[in-house]
């Protein structure tokens, strides 16, 4: 996991755009709104751990969320993410999830934090 600026999006990115996000590969998570907004986290292939502990791949210091909140899985052209039993929940285009299949524009919140999912545009 990598922190790397990919410039203005707010207040929305649309689909075709988080599709193709130029400066990445792979897939990342943009902070859309909330605490860290225009933040982008690189996700590297496999499992990337999300939550309040100091020890989590993407630390997100807010009492809104779970120190062990939620894990995304990368897989090639695939990410999955999974509720790791957070007391606010994990959810996925307003649906409160136990897991679900991610593609570029889905919005996820884990608590205050309001992220899209990015896929890069250069080929990997």
């Amino acid at each position: 996991m990598a922190y790397v600026p990919v410039g203005r999006i707010h207040p929305v990115i649309s689909r075709d755009d988080a599709a193709h996000v130029d400066g990445i590969s792979g897939h990342a998570l943009i902070v859309e709104r909330g605490p860290r907004a225009g933040m982008t986290f690189i996700l590297a292939n496999g499992v990337t751990t999300v939550g309040r502990h100091p020890e989590s791949d993407i630390f997100l210091d807010d009492v809104t969320v779970s120190r062990h909140h939620c894990r995304l899985s990368a897989v090639g052209d695939e990410l999955t993410i999974e509720d790791s039993g957070s007391t606010n929940g994990t959810y996925v285009n307003d649906d409160r999830i136990d897991s679900a299949a991610l593609s570029p524009g889905d919005e996820v919140l884990i608590g205050r934090f309001h992220l899209i999912v990015a896929r890069g545009g250069a080929e990997e």
